[in-house]
């Protein structure tokens, strides 16, 4: 089953310095039909003004995954962890126990972000924060592990959420598959370009909700930036 969210039917709100769109139920947008997908509680769609952002704030038992789509996000932290993420790269914050952070633009120009939160497998542990590159270009025709939950993922930043966030760069004509499985729930948004999904297509930041396929075919109709989120 694949159920198609476009981009026009998303709720939101623009705030001058932030325009978001919500994926999910967010802030004063409440849609009960849209209150997560297995444990993906957030993906917000995320534009934020030069020189402004997200003021010091708290989190607590929840796994954040930040993937820049468009110039850098600063992050700064009360563990004393600070850090600038890039265009195509991804920091996780693991909230935990209790974190406040900040999110800040600062850059001469607007910054794109996805930001996806997935509720953890469990509770009251220490928070913690980290951020990697990966490159697009070792993405090509592939997908690859961003964020994930199995240690056998090594090359992934780790998060305490039996879920996996995948991300592939795909030229026009290009097919990838994805053993998801008949009891997971996949959540494909093209950040760039257009796919096929059985049939179905999913334009630029459209959300695409996937249940019960055992194998995700997915066939670039346009260049194509995409990114997954494979969740209990």
């Amino acid at each position: 089953m694949i159920e198609l969210r476009p981009f026009d039917s998303l709720g939101g709100a623009d705030h001058g310095w932030l325009n978001a769109k919500h994926h999910f139920s967010f802030a004063s947008y409440f849609d009960p039909d849209r209150m997560n997908w297995g444990a993906l509680r957030v993906w917000n769609d995320d534009t934020i003004a030069p020189n402004t952002g997200f003021p010091p704030h708290p989190h607590a038992d929840m796994e954040i995954i930040t993937y820049v789509r468009k110039g850098a996000i600063t992050h700064r932290d009360n563990l004393g962890n600070e850090g600038r993420t890039e265009a195509g790269d991804v920091q996780v914050m693991s909230a935990g126990t209790g974190i406040t952070h900040s999110e800040y633009n600062r850059e001469p120009d607007p910054t794109q972000i996805f930001q996806i939160w997935i509720m953890p497998a469990s509770r009251g542990q220490a928070p913690s924060w980290g951020a990697r590159p990966f490159p697009k270009g070792d993405r090509s025709g592939r997908l690859v592990t961003l964020a994930s939950g199995d240690q056998a993922d090594s090359e992934a930043l780790s998060i305490r959420a039996d879920a996996r966030v995948l991300g592939a760069t795909l030229k026009a004509g290009q097919t990838v598959d994805y053993p998801l499985g008949l009891d997971r729930r996949g959540y494909l948004v093209p950040a760039v370009g257009a796919v096929d999904i059985d049939g179905v297509r999913v334009g630029p930041r459209d959300g695409a909700a996937i249940s019960q396929v055992e194998t995700l075919r997915i066939r670039a109709l346009e260049d194509a930036e995409i990114v997954l989120v494979d969740a209990a």
